[in-house]
């Protein structure tokens, strides 16, 4: 059985005055019940209390045709013209869910970004997801695209945000959202994060059932086609894209990420080979980046290993760690919020805040294990060695594994073993 509901299909329109027929209404009432017990099913019991994030509910952004709710997250020290993130949750997800437990918010006070939340209710779908493959939800200016955009537009504005820093991120239904706003308002958004999520355009023709499991393959040129026709008078840039999967999804599989890695680094304009790969984080999750010809990470992909459906966390007490393991779909894994923001160029806990890969001098360092940990290059933890900064693992602690490391900025190293110019 998949861990999260797939998408359901919207209930029958209604006319003002006009009553739905019998057998419409009884079909459009099953399908709500499946919902619930799919959701019951799937939850399991529920997870100890625990105290939520304070949301502050915006009740008039403005139009709001797909029906959204709009909560923000105000860092207590805010700077002036701060960048916006705007999150949106997986299906039986609410807005509070996915702030308590991505560990968004503490990045937000932690790197002074305007966290923004969309939610969508049982209204608009059964299953409370996002309704990312329905043409009336999934095209620029209409329903649920058009609100969301909405939030940013009214982040930029009531907040004195800065509109030339305004990112989207999500998971499931929400990732596959994510995929619709790059791919509708790139105007809008610089760069997003899509978390379990699918390719753009996927559903018009397939169903979204197909698109999930087992996906859809084509050409990369096929894939950026979508997107170019979803705002035709575009001439670019592209927002910049991270796509990140569990190895052992079964709801979204991981060949969706490859998919989704072909359609935007076909709009690109790059090559389906990475220019580099590495392992990052306390799980050697496995990081694809390419880059565009200025040095800077176009597209990046992140497979986690061992993990199924939802987003990433890391609950622990290290510098690298976020999130909360309090509900479904939060895996304890990799903090992969802090690694969006780093990719969004937001965390500070990276001199620039940017991603350590974007360009500007490097210095290189050679040696074992044991020279990088002793020169404070590295880290060590329960016998393996981790690159400071980037925390890749770098494999046993002793002298006999060497690697390269690349610095850059300064304190932040990662492997270089294929060469650092």
């Amino acid at each position: 059985m998949p861990q999260n509901p797939p998408p359901q299909p919207p209930g029958p329109p209604r006319t003002p005055g006009v009553r739905p027929r019998p057998t419409r209404l009884l079909a459009s009432r099953l399908l709500a019940v499946l919902a619930v017990v799919l959701g019951a099913v799937l939850t399991g019991p529920a997870p100890a209390a625990r105290a939520s994030v304070a949301l502050t509910r915006v009740g008039d952004f403005g139009s709001d045709p797909g029906a959204l709710d709009m909560y923000v997250y105000r860092p207590a020290s805010l700077p002036a013209h701060p960048p916006v993130v705007v999150a949106l949750h997986g299906c039986t997800q609410s807005a509070q869910v996915y702030a308590d437990n991505s560990g968004l918010p503490q990045l937000a006070e932690q790197d002074g970004f305007l966290l923004v939340l969309a939610q969508t209710t049982s209204a608009n779908n059964p299953s409370k997801c996002f309704n990312w493959f329905q043409d009336t939800d999934n095209r620029r200016d209409r329903g649920e695209a058009l609100s969301i955009r909405q939030m940013a537009d009214h982040a930029v504005t009531a907040y004195g945000a800065d509109p030339r820093r305004v990112y989207v991120t999500g998971l499931s239904a929400g990732g596959a959202m994510t995929s619709v706003m790059l791919a509708t308002y790139p105007d809008v958004f610089s760069a997003g994060a899509v978390v379990a999520g699918l390719p753009y355009d996927c559903t018009s023709d397939n169903s979204p059932y197909t698109c999930m499991n087992p996906g859809v393959d084509l050409t990369p040129d096929q894939w950026a086609q979508r997107v170019r026709d979803a705002y035709p008078s575009y001439r670019g840039p592209w927002p910049r894209t991270a796509v990140w999967y569990g190895d052992q999804d079964t709801t979204v599989v991981p060949r969706d990420a490859t998919e989704l890695r072909d359609q935007w680094t076909a709009l690109h304009g790059l090559s389906q080979t990475p220019t580099r790969t590495t392992a990052i984080g306390p799980d050697a999750t496995r990081q694809e980046q390419y880059l565009a010809a200025d040095g800077t990470v176009a597209v990046e992909v992140d497979r986690v290993p061992g993990i199924g459906h939802g987003t990433p966390v890391d609950p622990g007490t290290g510098g690298e760690s976020c999130g909360s393991t309090g509900a479904p779909y939060f895996p304890d894994s990799i903090c992969s919020s802090r690694w969006i923001a780093r990719f969004f160029g937001l965390d500070t806990s990276v001199p620039g805040g940017s991603d350590p890969g974007d360009g500007g001098g490097a210095a290189c360092w050679s040696g074992s294990n044991y020279a990088h940990v002793r020169a404070g290059r590295a880290t060590t933890s329960g016998g393996y060695t981790y690159a400071a900064g980037s925390h890749q693992n770098m494999g046993l602690y002793n002298t006999f594994v060497t690697h390269t490391l690349k610095e850059s900025p300064a304190g932040y190293y990662t492997v270089a073993d294929g060469g650092c110019p």
